[in-house]
């Protein structure tokens, strides 16, 4: 293998970990967005005096190609776990790491959502959905954990289909053989999964995946989110081709931005149909850019990549309550959006790395998220 580049472990246990863990954080950027973005939200508090369409930019950018990536990797490490520790040990891992934090940082938190938003509507002066300022002991939807929940329907799916097509190995060949076959022409694949991610949408009808906050599984939603799994699964059947994501990443990335910019410009002139389609190709040009983008350069050994990334999910889990509470803390501050914006992050940021770091690393909080307590 050529010395340039670490070897197939280092690229799973680095690169493809440091995009789980920077698509997870992105999620405090994203969020901050809708405090000041245009447009109306039931969900969210909007400060009244601090609005702007680059918050929206902002936002759409992000939520086009994060959690497509978050599941596509999801189902890479899922597909690790099974064919190197085996099933029962990864149905043990994804009950550890995902089902018990989901249950219990649901309730953990869901007081602490309801007063945070309370407390920003009110420094606002504007209203919400009811849902989150009435304050019960059960949550009605499952806030910013909504991924966890369809990961867990996802995982549950995945591993019965991978027990079925272990006893008939001949399909499982097919079906690698023909990823790869289509991974090596990568404009036919891009063609090919982007007619199937817009007959989605069709069947969804919107123009991106919907965020599904209820407790009812969204079935669109868990086929479009199960589609990228399940590509990642494969991907890991095919991780010799790692190194091809290499090819063209800034490239893609670039034409990425520019189709993403001149829809976001172009929005009133566009109907949703091409609007949607749109997504569905842009998103396949985002994946193949950033995924490169990754493997070249965070697949050595870092250790402040590996503190970020045992960082992420307490990052992640606490930082709603946290964002929503930041901002109505400046509510009143006479600055602009942008400014008001970065106070939020940093805020949010500052708050959920130092708890990370005194009071979740080396605890059994740390190892309740994260597998394993630093000494």
């Amino acid at each position: 293998m050529n010395m340039e580049y670490p070897t197939l472990k280092s690229h799973r246990l680095h690169s493809m970990d440091a995009l789980r863990a920077v698509m997870m954080l992105l999620g405090v950027v994203l969020h901050a967005t809708e405090l000041y973005s245009m447009g109306e939200d039931p969900y969210w508090p909007k400060d009244p005096s601090a609005r702007s369409l680059s918050m929206n930019y902002i936002f759409g950018i992000i939520h086009i190609f994060r959690m497509p990536i978050f599941f596509l990797v999801a189902g890479f490490f899922g597909a690790m776990l099974f064919y190197e520790r085996g099933p029962l040990l990864m149905i043990k891992n994804r009950l550890s790491r995902v089902l018990f934090p989901f249950v219990v940082f649901l309730f953990l938190l869901h007081p602490f959502i309801i007063l945070a938003w309370r407390f920003t509507a009110n420094a606002f002066d504007v209203g919400v959905a009811e849902v989150l300022t009435r304050m019960t002991f059960t949550p009605s939807i499952t806030y910013h954990l909504w991924f966890l929940y369809y990961l867990i329907l996802i995982t549950a799916l995945a591993f019965a289909l991978a027990k079925l097509l272990k006893v008939v190995p001949t399909i499982t060949r097919k079906i690698t053989q023909s990823f790869e076959w289509l991974f090596r022409r990568r404009l036919v694949f891009i063609l090919f999964f982007s007619i199937m991610m817009f007959l989605i949408l069709v069947w969804m009808w919107d123009t991106w995946i919907s965020t599904p906050l209820s407790f009812v599984p969204n079935v669109p939603v868990l086929a479009a989110y199960g589609m990228f799994y399940l590509l990642g699964w494969v991907l890991f059947k095919s991780k010799s081709l790692l190194n091809s994501f290499l090819k063209g990443d800034w490239l893609f990335t670039i034409i990425a931005i520019v189709i993403f910019t001149v829809r976001f410009f172009m929005r009133p002139y566009i109907d949703d149909v091409l609007y949607g389609a749109l997504n569905a190709i842009n998103v396949w040009f985002f994946i193949f850019g950033i995924m490169g983008l990754f493997i070249r350069y965070t697949s050595k050994h870092s250790a402040k990549m590996r503190y970020i990334s045992d960082s992420s999910y307490w990052v992640y889990l606490i930082h709603l309550p946290l964002v929503t509470f930041s901002a109505g803390l400046i509510a009143d501050l006479q600055v602009p959006v942008f400014i008001k914006f970065l106070i939020v992050i940093g805020l949010t940021t500052l708050v959920s790395f130092t708890t990370y770091h005194y009071l979740v690393r080396r605890s059994f909080i740390g190892k309740f998220l994260n597998g394993r307590r630093y000494k």
